[in-house]
């Protein structure tokens, strides 16, 4: 018994401990920026079962307890199914369809073999102890004899129980009281998920169900009546005993089984709501055994309910620090995992006082008919009320062979010349997407196929799954597909980022560190007739350093997210990194020129479509409601792009995504910079689009002391390219933040649009830089101030440093010239 406690105490621990060191690690890769280790789980997958499975094989096989040697069983095969169910997880997470439909046929084959094994278990003959199994002890006072249970039909399968009435009686019976309470207590542990969560799509949502239910088939596989058997002897049999103590093995073989399931972070709520259950799961069996049917399939109906919640009302990506910090998905899930445990406990504590003592009550059919029902209602109401009703899967970006020919655009200059030059490049963009898209937008509206098409990058966002995901890729015209990622609804509204900070008294220290100070009082340069445009998580109109610098009209503004129609920003982050560029009060670089805004982020992640949907605005924007296509206005284009953001494949991207974007950008004359990003300091880290194309001016980070950042990434770019091409201030940057105050925030974020503020008084300092990409890179890299690498170069100081510290004063002066 003590090595039984023992090896079940390590099991857990081990358990609990690689599960959640799994997850920290997956998190900090994706913090880190550095690509998903395939291993990662397979490898703890196999460390676990050989740690936890060598003390429990021993006590298998040693003890002369029947007890124990079938806990050591359990927990053995509870350890084998773990181990399967995890190699799973080297599936990319965004193929979950994929690892869902593995799931399904990994649980239910493995149940089929537990199954086999115990039938054939079943067979062999096992020698009674003298005077039956119910018989006392010898030395123990006489008793009366108490006849055994009448038999469970799981008893010969060791699984789920047969319901059914004999064939010869012709009709098949209802189900049993113990089936519905288990399905009752499934139930009950959903309900929370209905309400917190959301579902996928709809093949998502449906192969989740099929997994949730083969995950209960090998739970009720493994718990069957044979195990439960186990531990309800003595004189008359005790079915306290066979709570507690058949409940605690139940929970740990459970807490084993939860720890395989759902890609990584999905299945740590099954940590906390499985094991509890297995108590609730032994009174059942106690009631199971006195009713003589319905233990197995009350099993497999709570744990693939239990199951099910947070396979199919979250999204396993979601569950990720970079939505930490906010009442994001991360807390939605935390509260939905705490709400199932407290509802465990109960039904454990519930179900063990109701049926598990010696004189219980027996379950009455119409009884727990009504108790299913109800809570079925329950979660029907709840799923169309307080819930987040609807499908909300992920969508497919299909991007086409053909891209626009943009060779030969005159490259003109000044503001009349880069009008010209944008006309130009939006004409044959959409003329490319019209004539190439045709056949297919035709063939998506007769399959009724949603769809979004673009011309940017000659492509097409499309609601399916893989079945159209693969008609698609086959398609001669379709280059590749990719997945465009779409978050979940909340059930509340994340809080509005806020500043306690107050507005500064003077030109913040970074703006002085760059000299753009020097360029508003000795120059007289401000930024004015030069117009930034900002895609980030939005911006908030009404802030005092941003309100008057908005462009205005009906076409300075896009939210694809959720179609606001006034500038807004929940996240904070577009208000701080645009009041970096523009904005007055001292925390802008170039306060006097105008901004427009779209909104390419919510909630901190993104995909290519929406990323693609905002620079395709800022080449040509529309009116609210417009078509990109026909509504365009080139002449409207902002002169410069801050983009503090970068799109990696978790999101959907792949390296050449937004090639053709940044390309027809910069063919139209409209300068994008963008973030290196905050993976540093490991070398080539400067990997997300659109940060290493050689078309984009990239920007890192430096401290006070001009030392570049540890956060800030560091080039060579894929293929070689030096990157970042400059440096600003970006450590603990005072900006605006919504709601009117302002706050200090660190990251190549906050550089970005100081870089673009700059571009912005030289181009208001001599009009005629406006468009003339090549001449204003140069004079940006000539005038640049010395940065500081720091001891790692990564082969050349240029991939950390680029040019060196963005001079915003000697900048201006040469382009003066």
């Amino acid at each position: 018994m003590v090595a039984a406690v023992s090896t079940g105490l390590w099991i857990v621990g081990l358990t609990v401990l690689s599960q959640l060191g799994g997850w920290l690690a997956d998190q900090i890769l994706l913090a880190s920026g550095l690509d998903r280790t395939v291993w990662l789980w397979p490898v703890l997958a196999v460390a676990v079962v050989l740690l936890a499975g060598t003390p429990t094989l021993a006590l298998a096989l040693a003890p002369r307890s029947a007890a124990v040697r079938t806990t050591g069983r359990v927990w053995l095969v509870a350890l084998l199914g773990f181990g399967a169910l995890s190699l799973l997880r080297a599936l990319p997470p965004v193929h979950h369809e994929a690892y869902l439909a593995a799931l399904a046929a990994t649980a239910a084959l493995a149940a089929l073999v537990v199954r086999r094994l115990r039938r054939r278990a079943a067979v062999t003959p096992v020698a009674a102890p003298p005077g039956g199994p119910y018989a006392p002890p010898p030395g123990a006072p006489a008793v009366p004899a108490v006849p055994p249970p009448a038999p469970d039909p799981a008893t010969a399968s060791g699984g789920m129980a047969d319901e059914r009435r004999p064939w010869a009686q012709g009709r098949v019976s209802r189900p049993a009281p113990v089936t519905l309470l288990g399905l009752a207590g499934g139930l009950a542990l959903l309900l929370p998920w209905v309400w917190f969560g959301a579902l996928g799509g709809l093949l998502e949502t449906l192969l989740a169900g099929i997994a949730a239910a083969a995950v209960g088939g090998l739970a009720a596989a493994l718990l069957g009546d044979g195990f439960w058997s186990r531990f309800a002897v003595g004189t008359p049999p005790r079915p306290a005993r066979l709570v507690l103590v058949g409940g605690l093995v139940a929970g740990v073989a459970l807490l084993s089984l939860g720890a395989g399931v759902g890609q990584s972070g999905a299945q740590l709520p099954l940590l906390l709501t499985l094991p509890p259950a297995g108590f609730a799961l032994a009174a059942l069996a106690a009631a199971g055994r006195r009713t003589a049917v319905g233990g197995g399939a009350a099993t497999a109906w709570l744990v693939g309910l239990t199951v099910l919640g947070p396979l199919a009302w979250t999204d396993d990506e979601e569950i990720s620090v970079v939505l930490a910090g906010t009442r994001d998905v991360p807390f939605w899930v935390s509260v939905a995992a705490g709400a199932g445990l407290a509802v465990a406990v109960v039904l454990a504590v519930g179900y063990g006082v109701l049926l598990a003592r010696r004189h219980a009550i027996t379950p009455h059919r119409a009884v727990a008919a009504v108790a299913a029902a109800v809570l079925l209602l329950t979660a029907g109401i709840v799923a169309v009320g307080p819930g987040q009703p609807g499908l909300h899967g992920e969508r497919l970006f299909v991007v086409l062979r053909e891209q626009a020919d943009l060779s030969g655009v005159p490259v003109t200059t000044g503001r009349a010349g880069r009008d010209a030059r944008a006309r130009e490049v939006y004409r044959r963009l959409v003329e490319t997407a019209e004539r190439t898209q045709a056949d297919l937008r035709r063939d998506l509206r007769r399959f009724r196929l949603d769809h979004t098409p673009y011309y940017l990058v000659n492509a097409i966002e499309v609601d399916g799954g893989p079945a159209v995901r693969a008609w698609l890729a086959g398609r001669p015209e379709v280059d590749r597909v990719l997945v465009s990622q779409r978050i979940r609804p909340l059930p509340a509204p994340a809080a509005a980022a806020r500043g306690d900070a107050p507005a500064p008294s003077g030109p913040a220290w970074n703006v002085r560190l760059i000299g753009a100070d020097r360029v508003w009082s000795e120059l007289g340069v401000t930024g004015a007739g030069v117009t930034v445009g900002s895609s980030d998580s939005g911006v908030d109109g009404a802030h005092p350093a941003l309100a008057a610098g908005f462009r205005g009209g009906d076409d300075s503004w896009y939210d694809p997210w959720d179609a606001t129609a006034t500038p807004t920003d929940q996240g904070g982050h577009g208000t701080h990194t645009l009041g970096s560029a523009v904005g007055r009060d001292g925390v802008g670089v170039a306060p006097g020129a105008s901004w427009t805004g779209c909104v390419n982020l919510d909630r901190n992640l993104g995909n290519p479509a929406y990323y693609l949907g905002c620079l395709q605005f800022m080449l040509a924007p529309f009116p609210a409601g417009g078509n990109p296509f026909t509504d365009g206005r080139p002449d409207r284009a902002p002169d410069i792009l801050t983009n503090s953001w970068g799109c990696p494949a978790i999101e959907g991207c792949d390296p050449r995504t937004l090639r053709p974007a940044t390309a027809a950008l910069d063919a139209a004359g409209i300068l994008v910079v963008a973030a290196a990003g905050n993976t540093g300091p490991y070398c080539r880290s400067v990997d997300d689009p659109p940060a290493p194309y050689a078309d984009v001016l990239t920007v890192g980070a430096v401290d006070r002391q001009r030392r570049v950042t540890d956060f800030s990434s560091r080039g060579p770019a894929p293929g070689g390219a030096a990157k970042p091409d400059l440096v600003a201030p970006g450590d603990k940057v005072l900006s605006a933040m919504p709601g009117g105050g302002y706050a200090e925030l660190s990251g190549t974020s906050m550089a970005t649009p100081q870089v673009a503020g700059v571009v912005a008084l030289m181009w208001s300092a001599n009009p005629a830089l406006v468009g003339d990409l090549p001449r204003t890179r140069r004079i940006l890299t000539e005038t640049a101030a010395p940065a500081e690498p720091g001891t790692d170069t990564c082969g050349d100081a240029r991939n950390v440093t680029g040019a060196g510290l963005v001079d915003a004063y000697a900048a201006v002066r040469a382009a003066q010239r």
